[in-house]
């Protein structure tokens, strides 16, 4: 709540530089930086989005080359994204401007002779990057992780020494976090979480996942899951889901805490922490609340609620005043209680989805693989505000910066102002 807080007034005195009442340092610069925004939650509270996303709220529109299902990022008046061609044979990192949409950069970093497979619903650069003053951190799995000059895009320091066998593609999302880089491989072969040092890229530690997955089929243990950190008492956790169980790191030392088991695979939410749970969909249907205060094996003692009616198993949720909202893969959206996950109301959108929804003014947005968008007003009463279609639909989550939605479709970016 404190770095949403501070995000808005960072907003605030950005909008006042531009006036001229203000100048803005550094650490006062808008920024959505990693996969869901700074934290994490698909939150934007104070942004004043248009209700409804169509043709007419258009500021600008970019063709973004390749395919790619990862998020755009952003750092003051630069938007960073990465693509890769279809085959898999060249991995891209594009830096747009976030007034006009023009290119700045757009640099091959990677290029792969004989790319392994990947599944036809996922891409090449699925993990969302991560930014921060002068810094681009890109990750495509095990073909390698960047770090980039965000003033000239050349590449600071790479790592692509780390292997798994991703099976259908990599997927899973870096963080950054008190001058680490923290990244999940997840394989079918193996699987184990690394923390980089952010300025050089040497290796902090690395540990390898210690779950009892229950099976010798690789394919039941891989995982595109995205971390988070929490700080509960005076200890900071690493939440790291993978298949089967997520597991609570000490993020200085990658030392376990707590390992919570749920079952799943291919999970690709990020989790949330709010109100004392953490939230853990398992990327099959279902969804645990887990108070993370416990040691060891925390599944019988520490799991609040459960449940596997109307779970995404693509996209992540939204909490909002004790209210779970999320919408499925074949678009059922749902209101639950946060505080026993019993539903409080049930729609069918229609459509399919794996881009997660965003909250802003009071209202959750929602967009479709096909591509429609559906607002609807955040509360214990169904009510849908627009709908409306865009672009040739979405697998990326939007960034939200002031009162800019910045979305990107399968071809194309789009800055959304009222």
């Amino acid at each position: 709540m404190i770095v949403r807080i501070l995000s808005y007034i960072a907003v605030a005195v950005f909008a006042l530089s531009y006036l001229g009442l203000a100048k803005t340092s550094v650490a006062e610069v808008p920024a959505w930086p990693e996969f869901r925004g700074g934290e994490g939650d698909g939150r934007a509270d104070a942004a004043d989005l248009p209700i409804a996303i169509d043709a007419s709220v258009v500021q600008w529109e970019t063709p973004i080359h390749g395919k790619a299902w990862s998020s755009p990022v952003v750092w003051g008046d630069q938007i960073w994204l990465t693509t890769a061609r279809e085959d898999g044979t060249k991995m891209s990192v594009v830096c747009v401007d976030r007034a006009t949409g023009k290119v700045l950069h757009d640099v091959a970093i990677i290029e792969n002779e004989t790319p392994e497979f990947c599944h036809p619903m996922n891409s090449y650069a699925s993990p969302t990057p991560v930014i921060e003053a002068g810094r681009l951190y890109a990750h495509f799995g095990s073909y390698g992780t960047v770090c980039i000059d965000t003033a000239d895009a050349k590449v600071l320091w790479r790592r692509s020494d780390l292997k798994c066998d991703h099976f259908r593609g990599p997927a899973s999302s870096p963080i950054l976090h008190d001058g680490k880089l923290f990244v999940a491989f997840d394989g079918v072969d193996v699987q184990f979480v690394v923390a980089f040092d952010k300025k050089t890229g040497d290796t902090v530690w690395q540990s390898k996942r210690e779950i009892d997955y229950g099976t010798d089929v690789g394919d039941r243990m891989k995982a595109y899951g995205t971390a988070e950190v929490i700080r509960v008492g005076n200890q900071e956790q690493l939440v790291y889901p993978s298949a089967v169980a997520t597991i609570a790191y000490d993020p200085q030392t990658g030392k376990s805490l707590w390992t919570v088991y749920h079952d799943g695979m291919n999970a690709s939410a990020r989790p949330i922490y709010v109100d004392g749970l953490v939230l853990i969909t398992n990327g099959m249907g279902g969804i645990v609340a887990v108070r993370p205060d416990g040691k060891g094996n925390v599944t019988k003692s520490h799991v609040v609620w459960t449940s596997s009616k109307s779970v995404a198993k693509k996209s992540s949720p939204i909490v909002v005043d004790g209210l779970v909202y999320m919408i499925t893969d074949d678009g059922i959206v749902t209101c639950r209680e946060l505080e026993d996950g019993k539903i409080v109301w049930q729609k069918r959108a229609g459509g399919s989805y794996a881009a997660s929804p965003i909250y802003a003014s009071g209202r959750i947005y929602l967009f479709s693989i096909e591509g429609a968008i559906t607002t609807l007003k955040a509360g214990r009463e169904y009510e849908m505000l627009a709908e409306t279609e865009l672009g040739d639909g979405f697998m990326a989550s939007p960034a939200v910066v002031g009162d800019q939605m910045i979305l990107r479709s399968k071809s194309a970016l789009y800055s959304i102002v009222k």
